[in-house]
């Protein structure tokens, strides 16, 4: 017999959740740490909550909801539900999706929004016969990048030295009073142009300005495109704390009036580089599945191509319309 109770934010649960995600997704490891920072850099006016399932006080299974700042909409959630191996099939996830939905009916939530991979038949099939349907796919791509030969690939850099384009990382950028700023604009620009689930939606300054507190962030690997004082793209690779030796792409983009001159290219040069001389033994980066342009690159560098991530969206009603700072009913 199981029981479903409230996360509370110990070290103590903490622990607990974290080894049942790193048992379910075993290749995307996660640390307790870093749950704690994530919880902590939450914005007030995101609601959230988790739960544990639990057989003789051991945690079995995890579920949570939440709202992604990134498409945000007051009436719009992400939730999420891990089970482990040898407790599935006894009707744990569903009591733990039907104690989400109990939690969430205050809210009046129009859409649910929750992922999962695609070789992970159960959760597809679990997402389907509650009605989710696909709305997206995600490549997920990875790369030794001992195997990488980057003489081949300087003709990129030697491009955008003839098109007065310069490569800085943030750190060397810190003498720009205005960098925040102009980071904050060049990734909006870029992010309206990344496929998503649903429209995405600018996050305020405020909360933008929270990266700078993750302890996963490297400023050394983290390189803006310059021209003219103009940031004109980007590119970064976050750390883990479970495993020294991988890194996660971030956002890799170009704004739309300097795209095609190679600069998305120079720009992954740059992280490949970093990777080998730190000694990084996998590069990791997901791309919409009809994104041609990311993924040719990616594949001409060596990445690798892995299962597809699956976005999932199950409606409820209809959204009604939302303007930042109207809250809706």
């Amino acid at each position: 017999m199981f029981t479903i109770r409230q996360f509370e934010k110990t070290d103590q649960d903490y622990a607990k959740a974290v080894s049942v995600v790193n048992r379910v997704w075993a290749e995307y490891p996660d640390t307790a740490d870093e749950w704690k920072e994530g919880d902590n850099r939450r914005a007030t006016k995101v609601k959230w909550a988790r739960f544990l399932a639990e057989v003789n006080g051991k945690a079995v299974g995890v579920g949570s909801y939440g709202q992604p700042l990134d498409m945000y909409h007051p009436d719009r959630f992400s939730i999420d539900l891990d089970v482990l191996p040898e407790h599935r099939q006894n009707g744990i996830g569903t009591a733990l999706y039907d104690h989400l939905m109990t939690q969430l009916a205050p809210y009046k939530p129009a859409t649910l929004c929750t992922h999962t991979r695609e070789d992970y038949t159960g959760g597809v099939r679990f997402l389907v016969q509650h009605g989710f349907d696909e709305a997206m796919r995600e490549w997920e791509s990875r790369l030794d990048p001992a195997t990488v030969n980057l003489a081949e690939w300087t003709k990129y850099e030697s491009r955008m030295a003839q098109n007065g384009i310069e490569l800085k990382t943030v750190r060397e950028l810190e003498i720009d009073p205005d960098r925040d700023r102009k980071l904050y604009e060049m990734e909006w620009l870029v992010e309206k142009d990344v496929p998503a689930p649903k429209p995405p939606t600018k996050m305020p300054f405020a909360e933008w300005q929270k990266i700078w507190t993750r302890t996963n962030l490297i400023p050394d690997a983290w390189w803006i495109a310059v021209q003219d004082g103009q940031y004109v793209g980007q590119t970064n690779l976050w750390g883990s704390q479970a495993r020294a030796d991988l890194l996660y792409t971030g956002l890799t983009g170009v704004v739309r009036s300097h795209r095609r001159m190679g600069i998305a290219s120079a720009l992954k040069v740059q992280a490949v580089r970093y990777a080998q001389e730190n000694g990084i033994g996998e590069v990791r980066t997901w791309n919409e599945a009809n994104n041609a342009g990311m993924l040719d690159i990616n594949v001409r560098l060596g990445f690798v191509r892995q299962p597809a991530h699956i976005e999932y969206l199950k409606t409820l009603r209809e959204e009604p319309e939302y303007t930042e700072g109207k809250e809706t009913n």
